[in-house]
């Protein structure tokens, strides 16, 4: 199977899980802000540091949702195609009217992660596809009497994100450019820990950006977020809405020039 038949299977099952058992659901809705730092530090002409911490919240901003830390080592093959490898650190919190955590507590996951990005452009607007595997430790617990996770039961997901993004002005995005961009995201778990969501999320955001220039890039706009617990409720299905808004800050740090300043 190719990548873009095995593409189109994957966006065929997030499709025949929303149209399947409709009256089998419980739907909840929760209004969510993320505010998201992104750091990349370029330590030589191939290789470089991620870092990227997300302040999640629920109610927009007065409540927990999740606090997510991720690192990660970064290879450019070339301009064109990004691999990284990483680990994350997950809080995850008991916000809205049904919690992800049946006890209704707070959880620890600790997360493995492997990644290629491939880019291209057509005429002014620039395509990139992520693609994302993970090995998720998310913790849990064995009784009502565990006043801490006892028990890391790995999960395996795949992700895949199309992100479209285009100039405000002028035919690309340089320095001092203002541009628009909408991505989706779909994941998918997989493996004997799966339980009900094989459909695990999917988000689709909008972005007004702003490209400073090529160290600093910043941008916000419309969040969507559509979550599947992992457990059934009275044998029906429970899903998150999950709307709100989103600020990314992109920052770039080439060490490789203040490396040959010192010498």
């Amino acid at each position: 199977m190719n990548i873009k038949n095995y593409l189109w299977t994957i966006l065929l099952v997030g499709g025949l899980q929303s149209a399947i058992g409709q009256n089998n659901r419980i739907h909840t809705d929760n209004n969510i802000g993320w505010y998201n730092f992104f750091g990349t530090f370029k330590i030589s002409e191939k290789f470089g540091i991620h870092t990227e911490y997300q302040w999640r919240r629920n109610e927009f901003i007065t409540e927990w949702q999740q606090s997510l830390l991720r690192v990660g080592i970064n290879y450019n093959l070339n301009s064109r195609v990004l691999f990284r490898v990483g680990y994350g650190w997950i809080e995850t919190y008991p916000y809205g009217e049904i919690p992800i955590n049946g006890m209704g507590r707070d959880f620890t996951e600790h997360r493995i992660f492997e990644m290629v990005q491939l880019g291209h452009k057509e005429g002014i607007v620039d395509f990139s596809h992520r693609f994302m595997l993970e090995q998720r430790f998310v913790g849990r617990y064995s009784s009502l009497a565990e006043t801490t996770e006892d028990e890391f039961p790995l999960l395996n997901r795949i992700r895949y994100m199309i992100r479209v993004q285009v100039p405000l002005k002028g035919n690309e995005i340089k320095d001092k450019t203002p541009y628009l961009a909408f991505y989706d995201e779909i994941f998918i778990g997989f493996g004997k820990n799966v339980n009900v969501n094989i459909f695990d999320q999917n988000r689709i955001g909008i972005l007004l950006g702003y490209r400073f220039n090529k160290n600093v890039r910043i941008e916000g706009g419309y969040l969507n977020q559509t979550v599947q617990l992992g457990r059934l409720i009275n044998g029906q299905n429970v899903f998150q809405n999950n709307n709100g808004f989103i600020l990314n800050t992109n920052l770039n740090f080439d060490l490789t020039k203040t490396n040959k300043t010192v010498e």
